[in-house]
């Protein structure tokens, strides 16, 4: 006999039951799909390193980007990363074999007596080898100090080692690099090693850590680097206690450290420091335009007051190497003056305009030392008829037959430095792209060496002549000494030595910078030479005598 107690239960269940039922049909209806977890944010998988978790949390590698919109928190996803090696030395795990992710965990005694070495291969889990093994380029050497240091307190440690494919994403890129001039890490891989929670201070003697690579390109260059947890909000590289020794196709990296090590690819001249040069030379051109203007003007009102003038040759020299910096500078300005780069037919054409005045100018300026090897140093039997007619016929003539020799060939169109890795830190119209090495080395840096040469010659000729020579005077002035150092700054404006100093450039940043700012101010030092020669005060007429006195051999018509 049912009692009414059990009967209340019994209703009491089957409307709960009926609850229940309804609020599932009622979700059904409504057809609510539960809401995904974010992965990303980095706390769901926090502290779980199993292999789905691990595999989990490594999609973030390249959910998280510039362009996705997935919200992720970089800080606790690579807490989550430099956490794995301290997880790896506490469970002493063996192996971890996945796509993404090697790594090993191997007991070393503290009283070893040689420096240890394991494998870096990418595609293979770390493990010891020995010196004679030349199978594995990439590899780490971690010093027998480094574990005798800790033989006081224990007589062995666990050692993990971790490869660790970042992939493409944010993720330890940290504020050095950018996408936008092709920053990044090298093949986007990490080396970690630790021994878990005991402290390692600086090391007595730095671990080696070997990258291999292929060859470089000639802008970019290597550096080795940590990741430092204390930098900035999320952490980023630091060189600090890292040496880097670049080889041909390995680097070297030495540490006194343990922690994640990577090799950063960026260029030689980031986009900010490109867009810093541009402006001192768009400075720098620019008054020199002013200046080579003037130069012009101030020849012609010579020759139209002084009517000698007309049949010199040295000025008319002077006036042509100063119509071909000013056209280069003002084709300088027109190239980097825009946004992007024109059509190709525009650009076809500004590229080989740009060459022919960048060659004129080069010409010019081994005209100039050749005509002062005629005048100073040959001196007699020095006649040449129609003289500055053939000066200009090789002057503007050359430049034009390699020009369009060049331009036969297709070579010029759009040009992007640091190119190598899409990176965009300044576009050109110039040699492009596809063309071959040979034909810019041949006809930018050969016939630029060529000049070089020939005018540092000559000039080298010219200073020896006028510091040695007064020495034989009897009676000579004082004070020669400083009117000599004027003249030869005054003629080495002429022979171009401010573009000398490209052959320093590679030396580092700080050489770029006084490259492009002496460079750019050449057709200062032009005008003010030109105005010193043709326009003394008398208050120094007689010292600035002794400075003409080697372009007034130029006055001697050659017509």
């Amino acid at each position: 006999m049912v009692t009414p107690r059990t009967l209340g239960v019994l209703l009491l269940s089957l409307l709960l039951l009926r609850a229940s039922g309804m609020e599932n049909s009622k979700k059904e209806l409504r057809n609510e799909p539960e809401q995904p977890r974010n992965v990303c944010l980095g706390l769901i998988n926090e502290g779980q390193y199993e292999s789905f978790h691990l595999g989990n949390t490594a999609k973030c590698f390249s959910k998280c980007t510039q362009s996705n919109t997935e919200a992720c928190d970089l800080e606790n996803l690579q807490r989550y990363w430099l956490k794995f090696e301290d997880h790896l030395v506490e469970s002493q795990s063996g192996i971890v074999n996945m796509s993404f992710l090697k790594a090993a965990v191997q007991n070393v005694s503290t009283n070893i007596s040689e420096d240890l070495l394991f494998s870096l291969t990418p595609s293979q889990v770390p493990r010891q080898m020995t010196e004679d093994e030349h199978d594995h380029p990439d590899r780490v050497r971690l010093p027998r100090s480094l574990f005798e240091s800790l033989q006081g307190n224990r007589s062995e440690v666990w050692l993990a080692i971790t490869i660790l494919d970042i992939g493409p994403g944010n993720l330890f890129k940290g504020a050095q690099l950018s996408p936008e001039d092709s920053s990044h890490v090298l093949n986007n891989r990490l080396v970690g090693l630790s021994l878990g929670h005991i402290p390692v201070g600086p090391l007595v003697e730095p671990l080696e850590i070997t990258f291999s690579h292929q060859r470089l390109p000639t802008n970019m260059a290597l550096s080795c680097v940590f990741w430092d947890v204390t930098k900035g909000s999320t952490g980023h590289w630091s060189s600090t206690g890292c040496s880097t020794e670049l080889r041909a196709k390995r680097t070297i990296c030495r540490c006194n450290h343990l922690t994640f090590f990577a090799l950063l690819l960026r260029p030689i001249l980031d986009q900010a420091t490109v867009q810093a040069l541009v402006r001192i030379s768009r400075a720098g051109c620019g008054a020199s335009m002013i200046f080579l203007a003037s130069t012009v003007i101030l020849y012609a009102a010579l020759r139209f007051y002084r009517q000698r003038f007309k049949s010199e040759d040295a000025p008319k020299i002077h006036v042509a190497l100063s119509i071909s910096l000013f056209l280069l500078n003002l084709a300088f300005f027109i190239n980097v003056e825009r946004d992007r780069v024109p059509l190709d037919t525009v650009c076809w054409i500004q590229g080989a305009i740009f060459h022919y005045f960048l060659l004129c100018t080069f010409t010019w300026m081994g005209l100039e030392a050749f005509h002062l090897y005629l005048v100073v140093i040959k001196v007699f039997n020095t006649y040449f008829g129609h003289y500055f007619l053939k000066l200009s016929l090789v002057g503007w003539g050359l430049p034009a037959l390699i020009v369009i020799g060049t331009g036969s060939a297709n070579s010029y169109g759009r040009y992007a430095i640091y190119d190598k890795m899409n990176g965009t830190t300044l576009q050109l119209c110039w040699f492009h792209e596809k063309t071959a090495l040979s034909a810019l080395y041949i006809t930018v840096h050969g016939y630029f060496l060529v000049t070089f040469l020939f005018s540092a010659v000559v000039l080298g000729l010219v200073a020896w002549k006028i510091f040695t020579l007064p020495s034989a005077t009897v009676g000579r002035e004082q004070g020669l000494n400083w009117k000599g150092v004027v003249t030869v700054l005054g003629l080495s404006s002429l022979v171009g030595v401010t573009w000398w100093l490209a052959i320093l450039t590679p030396l580092g940043l700080s050489t770029i910078y006084v490259f492009a700012l002496f460079n750019s101010l050449q057709g200062v030092f032009i005008f003010c030479w030109f105005a010193t020669l043709y326009f003394p005060s008398r208050g120094t007429m007689s010292s600035s005598s002794g400075t003409a006195r080697v372009d007034q051999v130029h006055t001697t018509s050659h017509e």
